[in-house]
């Protein structure tokens, strides 16, 4: 449950954007490596990596840096958190401020 100001406005701006959703939408499905993600949303790493960001801080996404078999470099993996936002008034009337 949202607890502060801070997190609710982070959780917001993440959500703010049509591009974050569909990243969203697309982890709540599966783990994407960042550059299969890139390259499936027609963006690229860079700026996928900004979107990624945004949804990291609001605590929606997390990433996982991987070393697989025959690949000298590591990987980084995306996916979507368990998460439940739950905004009503008593939410709002309890959200601590700092």
């Amino acid at each position: 449950m949202v607890q502060s100001i801070e997190e609710l406005v982070a959780i917001g701006e993440a959500l703010g954007n049509p591009v974050r959703v569909k990243i969203l939408k697309m982890l709540c499905e599966k783990e994407w490596y960042v550059y299969e993600l890139a390259k499936e949303l027609g963006i690229s790493r860079q700026l996928l990596y900004l979107h990624l960001k945004k949804l990291e801080k609001a605590g929606l996404v997390e990433s996982e840096l991987r070393l697989e078999p025959g690949d000298p470099r590591a990987k980084k993996y995306y996916r979507a958190k368990q998460f439940r936002i739950v905004l009503d008034n008593e939410v709002i009337k309890n959200l601590v401020e700092g």
